[in-house]
């Protein structure tokens, strides 16, 4: 199984959550520059349209390019506080030819400044009325960092839930 990993706006996928994703499967995280290529989730497709890519996952700015990568290669996804409404840089949204309905699990903190989770609740809910089929996880006690033993949680409960659907 491969999961690709994406970042977020100025982070890395660190060594502890890479070592949580390993053993579900080989894990791809792509270093992107968001700020100075407003094409970064049209290359991270272009570049891996073609791989036996499983899973989507990102946090942030990488979990606005996961939700399109999941929708447009029609991959289950892992969102962390995705910034689906509102980026503090320019990226520009590719224009797939047969986007799916998709599968995720979005985590949302409560106490994330950075991503509001109140901008990203209405727009899953136009999603869900266009198919979107996601479980939505509210976690009052996280901020916008998304601490190693919730990551762990939150994969660990997204792969039980894949497990059961198959």
């Amino acid at each position: 199984m491969t999961i690709l990993y994406l970042h977020g706006l100025e982070s890395k996928l660190n060594p502890a959550k890479k070592a949580v994703l390993e053993k579900y499967g080989i894990v791809i995280a792509p270093d992107l520059d968001y700020k100075n290529n407003p094409d970064a989730v049209q290359n991270v497709y272009e570049d891996n349209k073609t791989q036996p890519i499983d899973y989507i996952m990102g946090s942030s700015m990488g979990g606005f390019a996961a939700y399109h990568l999941g929708l447009a290669l029609n991959k289950p996804v892992l969102l962390f506080n995705p910034a689906l409404v509102k980026r503090s840089v320019v990226q520009n949204i590719p224009k797939f030819k047969t986007p799916g309905s998709g599968f995720g699990q979005v985590v949302l903190g409560g106490k994330d400044t950075v991503v509001d989770p109140s901008d990203t609740l209405p727009f899953l809910g136009d999603q869900l009325k266009r198919g979107f089929n996601y479980h939505l996880h509210l976690r009052a006690e996280m901020g916008h960092r998304t601490p190693k033993e919730i990551f762990e949680e939150e994969v660990k409960l997204f792969f039980e839930y894949k497990e059961r659907k198959v």
